[in-house]
């Protein structure tokens, strides 16, 4: 997944804003398969389990079967075709969700060898904080950040000064 370039940046950066609001005595689910930043957690002291690949689209069991006091949903909505059902499913009292945001200078991402790495929805601020209201969350607190890359080019400078990544902590209503 990371072969050529390591997230430091946004690891960093998700890992403190997890900190500033989650005790290492809450419980997380973190939707997705087990990952790179699933094994960060577990090794700053938190308690975390990962779904098993399912298609969250189609079968929300792990969200409705869950006792964990946390959900984590980390770079993953833009690939449902559907959060609005997933984040009605959860039983959770806390999120933390971060998405990438849609970059006016540069398409959708799209693989064109892995069908699970494909980008539906490329979310501005506004519309993850709209989706999370109209499904019984409230927005506690949120942080966007850049993503330089060090390449040459208009998009590369882009990118020294344009949000990227934008994460929420909510709580249900």
């Amino acid at each position: 997944m990371y072969e050529k370039t390591f997230p430091n940046k946004r690891f960093k950066l998700t890992l403190e804003f997890l900190q500033k609001h989650i005790k290492p005595s809450e419980t997380i689910l973190d939707l997705g398969v087990e990952n790179p930043f699933s094994k960060i957690m577990k090794e700053a002291g938190y308690a975390v389990t990962n779904t098993t690949g399912e298609d969250l689209d189609f079968n929300q069991n792990s969200l409705q079967q869950s006792q964990e006091t946390v959900v984590t949903a980390l770079e993953i909505f833009e690939h449902l075709l559907n959060p609005f059902v997933v984040l009605n499913q959860i039983k959770a009292n806390k999120l933390i969700i971060s998405i990438p945001l849609r970059l006016w200078f540069s398409p959708a991402y799209r693989s064109k060898t892995d069908m699970w790495d494909r980008h539906y929805h490329e979310f501005e601020d506004w519309q993850l904080d709209w989706l999370l209201e109209k499904t019984g969350w409230k927005i506690v607190d949120r942080q966007q950040w850049t993503n330089p890359v060090k390449k040459f080019g208009i998009r590369p400078l882009l990118r020294y000064f344009t949000n990227r990544y934008y994460i929420v902590y909510a709580e249900r209503i």
